[in-house]
């Protein structure tokens, strides 16, 4: 079995090689600057996948163990909170409740768990304060403004001096390194083009609104302080990752894209989606683009805590080739499926809460493509601990996961299903302010 792994991990590997050089992705000229790119973001990608993704699984459920008691309770408050800080689940209680948030800011990266659990974003680096919304010019774009932030060729804690609207001309192509940390303002990015992270590692976004974004123009483009590359038009994602690794998206709140709200594809991998709300879209997010590129089984990915709220229909997410951790998440809205996929991706759904729609058509909350059944129940897609309301159901395929040898610590369940409007209650941008408690 051992045996069988490595040899499936180096096929993995030598497919990755030879399919990534040919993937341009809105990049109209594929020239040596983006050729480099591709191979370090390759480079980086195998080296933050886990053979063993059950310890990282283990590893979360551990902390969502130690991290929670008191109410399990099924009801979620619809009031807007305003009693004193509660951290609820525990990346939150890493850093939520302490006064001096503001001036300990980069403590936030010490709090991410699951596969993006090392990711450190600017922590390295110095602060950068975003002053003006402005996004006037591509090629030279102005100081104090997010994109002159984002392709500066150094780490860099990204903040915001005051609230605003930044319409993005076009897409924000983001230089690895960087942390996007919104807290103490209220920060839309809406009614342009959305963040591209692409061919980089090691970003953090936290704290944005991200909202009714368009597919961009394409054109020239600036990506780094070295660099200007011709673009061809963007699909409007909220947020695209695309051949990186090391990504942590946490207490975004976004509704309303053109294409995807967070799509991940590409042989990107170790990559934490949390604390999030996610309300009126389609397809919110998908993980792997293709099912013929098997460079995606590298694919990890945890999304948890996450609230899957109102005017949702599908993609929650879709899923294929890689290993997909699905935890503690609140789904009160969809109107097709929650949970999608194809081409045998290994999905670990636990204590989830899944409330189904009125339609009898869309109770089940699963949903596989393009295999016949004698294919698909070979597929790994697990319940564990999912609280299943209104008629919803889990279709499970697979073996049953058990205790692996290989992980140090217990197979310790996640929360079950009882406790999530308890972990998710803050879900989406916080208000903070400065000098008291998030």
């Amino acid at each position: 079995m051992e045996v069988n792994k490595h040899n499936c991990f180096f096929f993995v590997i030598f497919s990755f090689a030879l399919i990534i050089p040919t993937l341009h992705a809105h990049i109209a000229e594929y020239d040596e600057v983006w050729q480099k790119r591709a191979e370090e973001a390759k480079k980086a990608a195998l080296e933050a996948y886990h053979p063993n993704p059950e310890e990282v699984t283990d590893h979360f459920n551990l902390h969502v163990h130690l991290a929670t008691t008191g109410s399990n309770s099924t009801r979620r408050n619809l009031r807007k909170y305003t009693g004193p800080c509660l951290a609820t689940n525990p990346i939150d209680r890493c850093w939520r409740c302490r006064k001096n948030w503001a001036w300990n800011r980069k403590r936030l990266a010490k709090c991410v768990l699951g596969f993006g659990r090392k990711t450190t974003g600017g922590k390295r680096g110095r602060y950068y304060v975003v002053t003006d919304a402005s996004d006037n010019d591509l090629v030279n774009p102005k100081p104090g403004t997010l994109r002159h932030a984002v392709i500066q060729n150094r780490p860099l804690w990204i903040i915001f001096a005051r609230d605003m609207v930044i319409r993005l001309n076009e897409e924000l192509i983001m230089t690895g390194d960087k942390t996007i940390d919104a807290r103490g303002a209220n920060v839309h990015i809406a009614y342009g083009a959305g963040i591209t992270i692409q061919f980089v590692k090691n970003v953090i976004i936290h704290g944005l609104h991200i909202h009714d974004i368009n597919a961009g123009s394409g054109g020239v483009i600036r990506d780094s302080l070295s660099h200007v590359g011709y673009r061809t038009p963007s699909d409007g994602d909220g947020i695209s990752i695309f051949g990186s690794s090391n990504v942590w998206i946490d207490h975004v709140s976004m509704s309303n894209c053109k294409d995807g709200l967070i799509d991940a594809i590409m042989g990107s991998t170790a990559i934490t989606i949390s604390n999030n709300h996610f309300t009126h879209h389609n397809e919110v997010m998908l993980f792997g683009a293709s099912d013929s590129y098997q460079g995606d089984s590298i694919m990890q990915v945890t999304v948890a805590f996450n609230h899957f709220g109102r005017g949702l229909v599908q993609r929650m997410p879709r899923c294929r080739w890689g290993f997909f951790h699905v935890v503690n998440n609140d789904y009160t809205h969809w109107l097709m499926y929650a949970i999608g996929g194809s081409q045998h991706p290994t999905i670990i759904s636990q204590g989830n809460r899944f409330i189904a729609p009125p339609n009898l058509a869309a109770k089940e909350v699963t949903k596989r493509d393009y295999a016949t059944m004698d294919v698909w129940k070979q597929w790994t897609w697990r319940s564990q601990g999912d609280l299943l309301m209104n008629g919803a159901f889990f279709v499970q395929s697979g073996r049953p996961v058990s205790r692996r040898p290989f992980s140090r610590y217990d197979m310790i369940t996640a929360k079950p299903g009882t406790f999530v409007t308890r972990l998710t209650r803050f879900a989406g941008s916080l208000n903070c302010r400065v000098n008291k408690p998030c």
